[in-house]
């Protein structure tokens, strides 16, 4: 762990190094101060000095996990928003090391990390001010729909336009669950939904717009609407895609009263908006979405949250199949109940100590107390898992059982026969499916807390309502 913590501040130095290098070389600046931010990825608010006077920049880095091109992807997305009149922060640039793009920095209120690890301690709130400033949001979520999609094919992952329904609905969500596939991150519970989203595509949705991927994320001061941020994820696609993610995020991010917001897009755009387009596409928001939690549980990757990709994961899965269940009118069962912890001697003895000492860990700018937070939940995670994952994979093993009407022996048969029983499509078994997915799910959130479903802890928050 020593040795860990060692890399970990001879990888700060070389990166506060790079930046101040970089201030240097390309606004002619020297650099006062330098502040890691609390996010997914690296992030530093850099304050410098140059011509007497005092600026600040974002240094933006890539996620640990991240594709090669990803981060210059999103780079090159803002740029041509910010040609087109979207107001999105000026670009200063491209820096190779550390690797991150340079944009100014929004001197506002830093917005929530949008973390569930965060939520679950410090559960967000909605000011009245922030409420109106989502309102102005949506104008200009409008806009960057409105925005040709010609301006954005010179970009490699924006060259080809989807064409009909089908392509427009899944392309995206298709090359995730590829990637998926090819790590070995697809479950059942993952499965079932491809399935789900192939045969339910809305076949009158024929338009392809540019969609921000992740919509929702901006910076605000009081009820103004300051800039654009997050569009890592960004696409051709339906526009209700954007709309879904408001749905998506709240509560975790507070998104106050969506069909609100629905309506005053409707007004923006002279067009109501369709709701169960907005259903659909919230499983398809919340598929891609847990798909890509799981690339967060890379063991060997320096930085990754491996805990908040577990939390995720959990909780993005369970509430697509709760908008599944809302859209086809499912009854879904929340009164489970945890059985008394099975105390497994070794792992519990040998975690507890992990867990204590983790507390004791000093911190540095390097290693700040937040990711010794992080690092504290991955064996109190552990330890719950012993505690309860026989009786989690018995109550799947026996669900799976009786739905296939193949008796299984244990979780991996059982997992392969769901797998085998989802490929056949059957689409009149969906409403058990769903029901069976949802039990797991919610199963896995219990084993993950501790707790019988808690709707005070935002890993229980059920997706709210919108038909």
């Amino acid at each position: 762990m020593t040795v860990e913590i060692e890399s970990a501040v001879d990888t700060e130095a070389q990166q506060l190094a790079g930046i101040r290098d970089w201030v240097a070389g390309n606004l002619g600046g020297e650099v006062q101060e330098i502040t890691r931010l609390e996010r997914w990825r690296p992030q530093w608010k850099v304050v410098y000095e140059s011509g007497g006077q005092s600026q600040a920049v974002l240094f933006r880095g890539n996620r640990p996990v991240a594709g090669n091109s990803d981060l210059k992807f999103e780079m090159d997305v803002m740029l041509a928003l910010g040609a087109n009149g979207i107001q999105v922060p000026a670009i200063h640039g491209w820096s190779d090391s550390p690797k991150a793009f340079v944009m100014d920095w929004v001197d506002t209120e830093d917005r929530d990390p949008g973390m569930l690890h965060t939520a679950i301690a410090n559960p967000t709130s909605l000011s009245d001010e922030r409420w109106q400033a989502l309102l102005n949001y949506m104008e200009h979520l409008a806009a960057v729909h409105a925005v040709p999609l010609d301006q954005f094919t010179h970009i490699k992952r924006l060259s080809h336009v989807p064409q009909g329904p089908k392509q427009i609905a899944l392309h995206t969500t298709e090359r995730m669950y590829s990637a998926g596939q090819h790590m070995g991150h697809i479950d059942p519970p993952l499965e079932f939904l491809q399935h789900w989203l192939r045969r339910n595509v809305p076949e009158h949705r024929k338009e392809a717009s540019f969609i921000s991927g992740d919509a929702g994320q901006f910076m605000s001061a009081g009820s103004e609407v300051l800039a654009l941020l997050d569009f890592e994820i960004a696409a051709f696609g339906d526009t209700h895609w954007d709309l879904a993610c408001f749905r998506g995020r709240h509560p975790l991010e507070n998104m106050g009263n969506i069909p609100e917001l629905y309506r005053r897009y409707g007004e923006i755009t002279g067009e109501p908006v369709d709701l169960p387009v907005v259903a659909y596409h919230t499983v398809n928001f919340l598929q891609l979405s847990a798909i890509g939690a799981t690339f967060f549980m890379n063991p060997t990757a320096h930085g990754a949250n491996w805990i908040e990709g577990v939390l995720e994961y959990a909780s993005i899965t369970r509430r697509a199949y709760e908008a599944i269940a809302e859209l086809q009118g499912t009854t879904l069962d929340y009164e489970l109940h945890l059985p008394e912890p099975d105390i497994k001697r070794w792992e519990d003895s040998g975690l507890s100590k992990l867990m204590t000492d983790i507390e004791h860990l000093q911190t540095t700018t390097a290693f700040a107390p937040w990711e010794r937070d992080l690092m504290h939940s991955i064996p109190k995670f552990l330890r719950n898992h012993a505690r309860y994952r026989d009786w989690f994979e018995r109550e799947t093993v026996r669900d799976i059982s009786e739905l296939t009407g193949e008796e299984c022996r244990d979780l991996a048969q059982a997992e392969a026969v769901a797998m085998e029983h989802i490929a056949d499509d059957n689409a009149a078994l969906d409403e058990a499916w769903v029901q069976l997915m949802h039990r797991r799910l919610v199963r896995f959130s219990m084993l993950i807390a501790g707790t019988d479903p808690d709707e005070s802890n935002p890993l229980f928050h059920r997706l709210e309502p919108i038909l």
